[in-house]
């Protein structure tokens, strides 16, 4: 599926090709919570990085997290006059790119389920929408963007 994306103030626009367009998975961690998820989580997109075209790109910036101490090679970007988070990729896997749902400015298919993710990082003040039907998960779920697409017939 064909995404188009940009941050708040539009100094960046991207488009891409997604494999996993489906929004369905909230990660609760602290680091997309903190990064993206005004509402505790952030929901990221699965598409292919070669596909990537970005325009204002000398507006972006990158954050790389540290996990247990130690420096992750995943590149979170963001537009660096409005702070709007945008995709992330990583190194290790390089073929991959993961759009943050809520830059994407294309109408986004509609999630059968819900799928919660790190639900032990989830701090108490956030009151996850868990409803009939979507599975939760303390750590990392058993199905990556693209099982979980492929099960449900939705790979783009």
């Amino acid at each position: 599926m064909y995404l188009e994306g940009s941050c708040r103030c539009g100094a960046v626009t991207f488009n891409c090709d997604a494999y996993a367009p489906v929004p369905y998975l909230r990660c609760y961690c602290s680091i997309c919570r903190k990064t993206d998820g005004g509402g505790g989580y952030a929901i990221n997109l699965g598409a292919h990085a070669d596909s990537l075209e970005v325009r204002g790109a000398e507006n972006l910036s990158v954050y790389s997290a540290t996990i247990d101490g130690q420096p992750s090679p995943a590149e979170r970007r963001f537009c660096r006059r409005c702070g709007s988070a945008l995709w992330v990729s990583d190194p290790r896997w390089p073929e991959l790119l993961h759009p943050f749902a809520s830059a994407i400015d294309t109408p986004l298919p509609t999630p059968p389920q819900t799928v919660h993710m790190m639900l032990a990082d989830k701090p108490d003040w956030i009151c996850a929408d868990i409803r009939d039907g979507d599975e939760t998960h303390d750590g990392y779920p058993d199905l990556s963007l693209r099982d979980w697409h492929d099960e449900h017939d939705l790979l783009g």
